[in-house]
């Protein structure tokens, strides 16, 4: 237990990719959002992150929530169902 006389910390969350085939490119690809860091990877890579953390944060909306809130879990739940979503399998 913390003493009385602490704040609570604030719990922060975030999500990164990190794309690593693109180094034979002179491009280097960065991209920043709501809760996301992007870097690296070819154009066809970083579109796909993108999309990804893109479609995680609009159904965290969605659902009303924050990704702070979520467990490990349940992220990996939401991840894998975005990834059937843009992979086009139902």
């Amino acid at each position: 237990m913390r003493p009385a006389d602490q704040p609570e910390k604030k719990r922060t969350a975030g999500m990164l990719g990190v794309g690593l085939d693109g180094g034979d490119e002179e491009q280097t690809r960065i991209t920043r959002g709501k809760n996301f860091l992007l870097c690296g990877g070819t154009e066809q890579t970083h579109s796909v992150m993108q999309e990804t953390a893109i479609k995680i944060n609009e159904r965290l909306d969605r659902q009303g929530r924050r990704l702070e809130d979520v467990s490990p879990v349940e992220f990996g739940d939401i991840c894998h169902e975005v990834a059937d979503d843009i992979g086009g399998t139902d």
